[in-house]
C-alpha cells in the first residue's frame, strides 16, 4: 500500500484513483499521520458485508437477529412475599 500526502492525493487525484484501481487500497496522510484510505468499491463493499455488528449495535437495533422461544409470562406460579421455600 502506498501512501500519499494530502497534498498529493489532492493534486494528483486522477493518478491516486487509478493506483487504488489497479493495486488496491491507498493511503492518505496528514502531517505524515495516516488518515484515511482510498479502496476499490468492490473491496469495500466485500467489507461492509463481511463487517459484523458491534454489541453496541446489537443492543441498540430495533429488531433482534434471531427468532427467541421465550416462555410466556405468568405460566409459573410464583412466591408470595415471604413465603418460606
Amino acid at each position: 500500500m502506498k501512501s500519499w500526502p494530502v497534498q498529493d492525493a489532492k493534486a494528483r487525484f486522477s493518478e491516486l484513483l487509478e493506483t487504488c484501481l489497479k493495486e488496491g487500497p491507498q493511503i492518505v496522510s496528514k502531517r505524515g499521520a495516516d488518515a484515511a484510505v482510498l479502496v476499490p468499491l468492490k473491496e469495500w463493499e466485500r467489507l461492509r458485508r463481511s463487517a459484523k455488528p458491534t454489541l453496541k449495535d446489537l443492543l441498540l437495533a430495533d429488531e433482534a437477529r434471531v427468532d427467541l422461544d421465550l416462555p410466556r409470562r405468568g405460566r409459573l406460579r410464583r412466591r408470595e412475599p415471604g413465603e418460606l421455600v
